[in-house]
């Protein structure tokens, strides 16, 4: 349905502020293959907290955020990278997936968009049920996070940024640009020099009930640092039905791969390293006995500006535990 058509039905077209119709109408088609039409170039944008990071930092303006946004301290997650919580409305509901219908409607929104993982319907943090109510008041737009290397879905999001007015060739996007390649590079060095001493990184994450192990080709960061040559390990039985993310082990088996460097999951659900090694197991890998632990930001903006530094912080505690 054409986007000026759900507007109107759902009485939300009042109050929208909106570029200058330039005759020609505007569209995109999303990774769904799903194309959203327009009069006019969207103006009013919510997004998962990710995706609006990728979105802010390619030059484009988002009104509200669904997702992870600020920690309990106030400062801002990982995910949200460098959206401005006091510039956006959190429209998050009260589960997982779930969406703040009212607040959406208050927002009088031209466009919805969030990550998408090809093994599950609806988007990343809403569910089906929820996007199919987002639906009549908004189209939504889908950007593939799986399956994809790195610098294909920052170039997704520069994509969209750039239909949505954003100047992504901007002084600023081409230094980010160039950050970015420098960061890669150093990745690249790192992994040179430990697949030359024979060592190996484990990206590993772990609850109350048990611990995983990330499979590199599934996560995008994580199969660009293997593009780059660091030796991420690949577990050997992934959960397929779970897509194919992870390896689940229960902690009595978390001595299964004996990394040199522990890549943690940093995320709020994830464990912390001192409470990983709590668990006798964990705790007697040499990795984790020599503190050799370097945090994994799993989910981040996608944008140059964002993995440049997540690379660089990377690159540096490498160096650090490569030194222990």
């Amino acid at each position: 349905m054409r986007l000026a058509a759900v507007l109107i039905i759902t009485g939300l077209l009042a109050g929208c502020s909106a570029a200058p119709d330039t005759g020609q109408g505007w569209s995109f088609t999303d990774d769904r293959n799903e194309t959203v039409s327009a009069r006019e170039r969207p103006q009013r944008i919510i997004a998962q907290v990710s995706a609006a990071g990728a979105l802010t930092d390619f030059g484009v303006k988002v009104t509200g955020t669904f997702g992870p946004l600020k920690k309990d301290d106030g400062t801002v997650e990982a995910e949200a990278g460098s959206v401005d919580p006091a510039s956006v409305t959190d429209v998050t509901g009260g589960g997982y997936g779930e969406l703040n219908l009212e607040k959406i409607a208050g927002l009088s929104p031209d466009l919805l968009v969030s990550g998408k993982y090809a093994e599950y319907a609806g988007l990343w943090h809403v569910t089906e049920e929820q996007e199919k109510s987002v639906r009549k008041m908004v189209p939504t737009v889908g950007i593939l996070q799986s399956g994809k290397a790195l610098p294909d879905t920052i170039a997704r999001y520069r994509d969209l940024a750039k239909a949505l007015g954003g100047d992504v060739d901007s002084a600023r996007v081409k230094a980010d640009f160039d950050a970015f390649t420098k960061a890669s590079d150093r990745i690249r060095s790192i992994g040179s020099r430990m697949r030359a001493e024979n060592k190996t990184v484990l990206a590993v994450g772990g609850t109350t009930e048990g611990y995983f192990v990330a499979v590199p080709a599934r996560a995008p960061d994580l199969a660009y640092y293997v593009s780059l040559g660091l030796p991420i390990t690949t577990p050997a039985n992934p959960d397929l039905p779970g897509g194919g993310y992870f390896e689940r082990l229960s902690w009595e088996n978390a001595g299964t791969y004996r990394p040199d460097v522990l890549l943690w999951d940093t995320r709020r659900a994830s464990n912390k390293p001192e409470e990983m090694k709590q668990h006798p197991v964990f705790a007697a890998l040499p990795a984790a006995a020599a503190n050799r632990f370097v945090g994994w930001d799993a989910v981040a903006p996608m944008s140059y500006a964002s993995y440049a530094k997540i690379m660089n912080r990377l690159a540096d505690q490498l160096e650090i535990s490569l030194g222990r």
